[in-house]
This record gives structure tokens, C-alpha cells and sequence, in this order.
């Protein structure tokens, strides 16, 4: 308790406006600290993509921001969900109710991104998610308390496929992952395709974890069509792409388009299997200033340049603490509602997010660049198109999101 000096000191500081507006802001923060955790994988198939990467996005964003919100500090955590939905869950529920955790990052794999905003949603606790993909996540599973970073699987579908026919490529053959995902992307693509005035010659459906694409490329090859797409995503994809390269597609007058491709992905492949590969994304290290600035303090951090989804890990969490800062109060309802009305920096591409938690931006069309046209060390997109955001996602009407009041 104050003795009353105290009292009277405090009562010439607040009248001179030093105190008491922080006084009070600071007292609606629900614990001695802003905590955010970085729920990733860390040692698995998605770790590249995410993974130490992320955590390192997050902590970028933290110091950046001052390091502290109202005076309370700002706290990172970080775990490995290992690609488990009843591991992530156990995880972020200790945090919710042993470490005073605010917020959750990242999630990649949908699965787990699904399991872990219904804990959210029942704790009224902040979810950002950056790394799982699929569009449902603002549809029949969106949340007051959640937004969505990640280029989705329908705007990825959509958008590349969109552009890629424009562009003059106007027949496909798909080679499709034999699960949810790969159905989805396939039916959105091939909606775009038809949209766009081109033709879908035939499509292929593979297991999970194929061993050998051969018999698929084959079929995809012998189709004519003038792009084969590759719905799937992680190992299958990287296979896929290797084995279209030792076939000569890409040399024969057939291009592959991957729906689901990441910068780590193109990085280990190499160029000279990757060239020509047709790749849709919302951040590049190199599509302008902002985003060479950032990747440069990035590698700096990490030997590595950011992926799209380390990316969106910092631009989430840099977007979560000014809407704490605006609010005066780490309260998930509170916050995204301000998250949802502030302007969004998408490292130099403004952005805006939706009730629905859908945050929108342009996607850019990339070609992989041959080795003789890349310069340095990850200097492998060449852009072909920008696809903008309102033709990329899915309109808010056509998700079906329904969020109580």
C-alpha cells in the first residue's frame, strides 16, 4: 500500500500527464509479462520451413519492437509439436494454464493448427497462424481469436493456376496427393483453370510418402497438357520435382507448377533440378527493400534467408504486439479486434485482414532461375506475374465462416 507522499507524489505526476495513462494501461496486461509461443517443428519434415527459423522470426519481432509492451516485458517460448495433434495440444494447453501464454505461433500442419485453436477458443487465448496452409482454417474452423498468414491452399491453388493459364499455358494434367489436402488443391485449381478458359487433360493420384513418381510423371508426360501441377506438398513434392528433372520435362516444352513450394525447398533441391519450376508466394527474400532488409537481419541470425512462413511469423507477431500496445490489454478478444482494424506492413506490400481472420495480400508468380541467372547464394525467383490478393483467396462469403457474437 501507498503511504500518502506516495499518494501525493503519483497525483502531480498523473496531473502532468506523466503516470497515470501507463498506470492504468499496464495494470489490464494479465501477468507480469506479454508471452508468445512459438509452437513449431523442430526436428521433423517441416522444419526448415519453420522450425528454429521461426522462433528466431519471433524474437526479431520482439526486439524490434523495444523488447516490452506497457512496460511488461515481452517473453518468448518455443516447442516442438512433433507433427501431432495430441502433442501440440498437450503443449499449448500447459501454456495456457501453467505459463501464462497469450499467444500461439506459427503451426505448421493443419492438423495440429486445428486441434490447438480449439483449445485456444475455449481459453480465449490469441492464435497466429503462420505455417499450416489449409483454407479451412478461415472457413467452417475460423475463431474470433485467430488469423491467418499463411498463403492458403485455395490462393495458392487459385492464384497459380489462375496466372499460369493467363499466361498463355492453358492445358494441365495434376499430380495429386491421395488425402484432403491434395483433393482440395487439385478441385480449386482445376475450377481456376477452367475459369480462366484453359483445359484440364487428366489427373493422377499418389499415397502419401510415394517412393517413385515415374509411372506418375509418365502418364502426366504423356498426357501433351502444357503444365503438369503437383498437389501435394513436404517430401512429395521434393521427389516429385527430382524425378520431373531427371525426365527432361522441363526441357521437353512441359513446365511443373508446385502449389505448395518454399525457398528451403528450391535450396535443396539445387537449381539445376529446380530450374523452371513455377512458384506462387507472398514473400520473397528479394521482391523489394523491405524484404531484402529483413532477410539480410535474418541471415545475419540464422546463416539462412527466411522462408514465407518465418516471415509471416515476424510480420504476425509484429502485428499481435502493436494491436496489444493499441489495446492497453492482452485480452484475445480485445486484441483482434484492433489486429483485424490496424493496417497491416507485409514487408512492403500492405495488407489488410478480414473478420473472418484472413489476412490479404498479393502473391507473386516466380519462375526458379536457371544457375547461370542467380548471382549469389538464394537468389533463385524470377517473377513472372502479380496475382492480386482479391483474385487469389476466397471470397469471405464463400468460406462459410460463422462467428458467434
Amino acid at each position: 500500500m501507498l503511504s500518502r507522499p506516495s499518494h501525493a507524489l503519483l497525483a502531480v505526476l498523473a496531473g502532468l500527464g506523466l503516470l497515470l495513462p501507463a498506470a492504468r494501461a499496464s495494470a489490464q496486461i494479465s501477468d507480469e509479462a506479454v508471452t508468445i509461443g512459438v509452437l513449431t517443428d523442430m526436428s521433423g519434415p517441416f522444419s526448415d520451413i519453420g522450425g528454429k527459423g521461426s522462433v528466431a522470426a519471433a524474437e526479431m519481432a520482439a526486439q524490434d519492437f523495444g523488447g516490452s509492451v506497457k512496460g511488461r516485458p515481452i517473453r518468448i517460448l518455443a516447442a516442438d509439436h512433433q507433427n501431432k495433434p495430441d502433442v501440440g495440444s498437450a503443449i499449448a494447453r500447459a501454456w495456457f494454464d501453467r505459463d501464462g501464454v497469450d499467444a500461439v505461433a506459427d503451426l505448421p500442419v493443419t492438423s495440429v493448427a486445428l486441434a490447438v485453436l480449439e483449445i485456444a477458443r475455449d481459453k480465449k487465448r490469441t492464435v497466429l497462424i503462420a505455417g499450416a496452409a489449409a483454407s479451412d482454417l478461415t472457413g467452417r474452423a475460423c475463431s474470433p481469436y485467430s488469423t491467418h498468414w499463411a498463403d492458403d491452399s485455395f490462393a495458392l491453388a487459385n492464384g497459380t493456376a489462375t496466372a499460369v493459364t493467363k499466361a498463355g499455358d492453358r492445358s494441365w494434367f495434376f499430380v495429386t496427393a491421395d488425402y484432403a489436402f491434395g483433393h482440395a488443391m487439385e478441385r480449386d485449381a482445376t475450377a481456376a483453370v477452367k475459369a480462366a478458359g484453359g483445359t484440364v487433360k487428366g489427373s493422377i493420384r499418389h499415397p502419401l510418402a510415394a517412393p517413385d513418381f515415374s509411372s506418375y510423371l509418365l502418364q502426366a508426360q504423356g498426357s501433351g497438357a502444357k503444365v503438369i501441377g503437383l498437389a501435394s506438398a513436404g517430401g512429395d513434392t521434393i521427389n516429385a520435382i527430382k524425378q520431373a528433372a531427371e525426365f527432361g520435362i522441363a526441357g521437353s516444352g512441359q513446365r511443373v507448377a508446385g502449389f505448395l513450394v518454399f525457398l528451403s525447398d528450391v535450396h535443396s533441391l539445387g537449381l539445376a533440378v529446380a530450374q523452371g519450376l513455377l512458384v506462387s508466394t507472398g514473400f520473397y527474400w528479394d521482391q523489394n527493400d523491405a524484404a531484402r532488409a529483413f532477410g539480410k537481419r535474418f541471415f545475419a541470425k540464422t546463416g539462412r534467408m527466411p522462408t514465407k512462413q518465418q516471415a509471416s511469423v515476424y510480420a504476425s507477431v509484429t502485428q499481435y504486439l502493436k494491436a496489444v500496445d493499441e489495446a492497453g490489454t492482452d485480452e484475445a478478444g480485445a486484441v483482434n479486434r484492433v489486429m483485424r482494424r490496424l493496417p497491416v506492413d507485409y514487408f512492403g506490400h500492405p495488407a489488410s485482414i478480414r473478420p473472418d481472420g484472413r489476412v490479404l495480400y498479393d502473391l507473386t508468380l516466380y519462375e526458379v532461375k536457371a544457375p547461370a541467372e542467380s548471382k549469389a547464394p538464394y537468389d533463385y525467383y524470377k517473377p513472372i506475374a502479380t496475382i492480386p490478393a482479391a483474385e487469389a483467396f476466397r471470397s469471405e462469403r464463400d468460406g462459410g465462416c460463422v462467428i458467434a457474437p
